[in-house]
């Protein structure tokens, strides 16, 4: 019977102590990872990202198995953060599918053991056609190795299986490189947010990635009055505009302060309504520019228990986003 069913429920202890293992075993293996990385792995990595950084094509990565679920992902990361890439799997290529990969693109390898028998077609279609091929394996002698173009050797590690065969620890390595191959590749491109949320236009990481400016409330619909207004007129300005708050605008239209209701709540034991604006708002209140990010500004008003920011540039008010803005938009 390959399946052994659980005859009561796992002692917590025990399968705690099974965890902690799990995570020292696969944190020494990117030890090691680490520490070849500063010595002799470093010339073969940054190789290969010159490698693919010079292609003008697209990046195929492929393998079998536990390697070919994490060439999908690092296929993925490298197509969201910049560099074109998609997943091929050996024994489609072996039926066909070798025709999606051109002279113009890179090949990455993943194999621990570089015998994987699946591979050797896209291994001889890459030498036939002389395209680029990057080996990530911990077979230094292997015969994908001997073919490559560079090889990423990984080290030789123990995995988290206590069998030592499920791939664990090795999966993790293969995954840790491929997230380096990507991130030293967006940094050498300069690649920016704004790149990336053109690749990420859904779900909440899209939305984090929009600019204020692109959903500020702006022109009438912005609360202001001018400096020594009285209380009387701006809770009326208040009132109209519906965001909880008016801005407090100098003679020559900068920005002096922002009255919000709290700032009303503090003043209400007094004659508020005797005040002028300049005695009761908020002076240097939070502002952000056009361009500050959704996400960030979602962050700035849930550290400083605040529902409106004021948008300006050189210190004149040019919007105002409130925090039903950024939930419509779904950055929470």
């Amino acid at each position: 019977m390959l399946r052994k069913t659980l005859t009561g429920p796992v002692d917590r202890g025990t399968a705690t102590a099974s965890a902690l293992r799990t995570v020292a075993t696969e944190l020494n293996g990117l030890a090691a990872l680490s520490a070849v990385l500063e010595n002799g792995l470093a010339e073969p990595f940054a190789k290969a990202v010159d490698l693919i950084g010079a292609i003008s094509g697209r990046v195929i990565v492929t393998g079998v198995g536990k390697s070919g679920h994490i060439g999908s992902k690092i296929a993925a990361t490298l197509a969201s953060t910049g560099t074109p890439a998609f997943f091929v799997h050996p024994a489609e290529a072996n039926h066909g599918d070798l025709g999606m990969i051109a002279q113009d693109d890179a090949i990455i390898a993943l194999s621990w053991s570089g015998e994987t028998a699946e591979l050797k077609g896209i291994v001889a279609y890459a030498r036939r056609f002389a395209i680029p091929l990057i080996a990530v394996t911990a077979g230094l002698d292997s015969a994908l190795a001997r073919e490559a173009s560079v090889v990423i050797a990984l080290p030789r590690v123990a995995e988290a299986c206590p069998h030592g065969l499920a791939p664990t620890t090795s999966a993790l390595l293969q995954l840790v490189v491929g997230d380096a191959l990507a991130v030293a590749l967006l940094e050498a491109r300069g690649f920016t947010p704004d790149h990336f949320r053109t690749f990420h236009p859904g779900g909440k990481l899209g939305a984090s990635l929009v600019k204020v400016g692109e959903i500020m409330h702006t022109g009438d619909e912005m609360p202001v009055v001018g400096s020594g207004t009285r209380m009387r007129d701006a809770i009326l300005e208040i009132s109209r505009k519906g965001f909880g708050c008016v801005a407090v605008l100098s003679a020559d239209g900068l920005l002096e302060g922002i009255i919000t209701d709290g700032d009303l709540r503090r003043h209400m034991d007094g004659d508020l309504m005797s005040l002028s604006v300049d005695d009761v708002m908020t002076r240097q209140p939070k502002c952000v520019e056009p361009d500050e990010l959704a996400g960030a500004v979602l962050q700035m008003v849930n550290a400083s228990s605040i529902t409106t920011v004021m948008v300006v540039e050189e210190g004149r008010p040019v919007g105002l986003v409130h925090l039903h803005d950024l939930l419509r938009i779904g950055t929470a």
